[in-house]
């Protein structure tokens, strides 16, 4: 790791307290001395098994019982279960992605939720979730945002942990984030090596400023977050990116197949971040038919929305808000 990375990972890097070490109280006047609006999103697609817990949990501690969270939106990709009313029983407000922006259409992937939730929340301060964490993650939100409490100079805070690989039959304490260690990592430390201190680069929790997150593009498909990490470096410079670690994180795994698909919109968005361009767009896979393999192809090619600061009817809603 060369020093600027070291010496940001040592300065930048916190642990969250646990719930029962929490200092609710600090937190609390940190809010409302900055006068912050505290948005949670959770985008979801065909997740009824876990969102209705989660939100169930995160509404209870935060929104009814300390007023930390201001909104709590589920995001709606298209689902074909019942996510949408688990999701508004359990006590979120949700919202389709296709409904929200309208006149812009709709694209398939969760940086399209994310980038649409923008325009659907009006929080100054907010916080990304995904929607398919399993455990008690309540102390998420209040370690997320604690360094934007407390340090103006943080723009964007992305959480860490370990990440156990359970499988049918047993589990591997720390052997999830294959996506991470194949791909992302080795690209990073090669492209940006001041972001070689993320322990997690491609980590769905994490929080930020609005005025920087609506300043620059969003991926729509899997390459959100690794797009949103190489762009805030750009627009915030590494001073203005932090880290929590969040302890552990359990979530439903995806086989090797997907994880491919994953891979490959990850590649393709570092590599039109480094000015590659869009390297051919397609992956092919092989799957084996008992005869023989068969190859199979999927797009991977970066599709993005563009800074929703740039936005006509986003711009017209905050008024002088949205500045250049």
């Amino acid at each position: 790791m060369r020093p600027d990375a070291r010496a940001w990972f040592e300065h930048r890097t916190t642990s969250a307290p646990s719930l029962d070490a929490l200092d609710l109280d600090a937190l609390l006047r940190a809010k409302l001395r900055g006068q912050h609006r505290v948005s949670v999103v959770l985008p979801a697609r065909d997740e009824e098994a876990t969102v209705g817990r989660l939100v169930g949990e995160l509404h209870e501690r935060w929104v009814r019982r300390t007023p930390l969270v201001d909104e709590l939106l589920v995001v709606d990709s298209d689902s074909t279960d019942a996510t949408a009313a688990v999701a508004r029983a359990a006590g979120a407000d949700v919202v389709a992605a296709a409904d929200v922006l309208p006149c812009h259409g709709s694209r398939p992937g969760k940086g399209e939720a994310l980038w649409k939730s923008l325009a659907a929340t009006t929080g100054d301060l907010v916080v990304f979730l995904d929607a398919d964490l399993l455990g008690d993650v309540t102390h998420f939100v209040p370690g997320l945002l604690a360094p934007l409490l407390a340090d103006p100079q943080v723009d964007y805070v992305k959480g860490c942990y370990t990440r156990p690989l359970e499988y049918a039959g047993g589990a591997v304490p720390a052997g999830g984030g294959r996506v991470t260690e194949l791909t992302a990592r080795p690209l990073l430390n090669a492209l940006w090596p001041e972001l070689a201190g993320f322990v997690q680069p491609l980590g769905g929790e994490y929080a930020g400023r609005r005025s920087a997150l609506e300043r620059v593009p969003f991926v729509s498909g899997y390459g959100v977050e690794v797009g949103l990490l190489v762009d805030l470096l750009e627009h915030s410079g590494l001073a203005g990116l932090a880290q929590v670690d969040l302890g552990v994180r359990r979530h439903t795994s995806q086989d090797q197949e997907a994880l491919g698909r994953m891979a490959g919109q990850v590649v393709s968005t570092v590599l039109a971040r480094a000015g590659r361009g869009q390297a051919g767009g397609l992956l092919t896979q092989f799957r084996h038919d008992g005869a023989g393999f068969v190859p199979h192809s999927t797009a991977v090619a970066v599709d993005e929305r563009p800074p929703m600061a740039t936005v006509p009817e986003y711009r017209a809603r905050l008024g002088d808000a949205v500045v250049g």
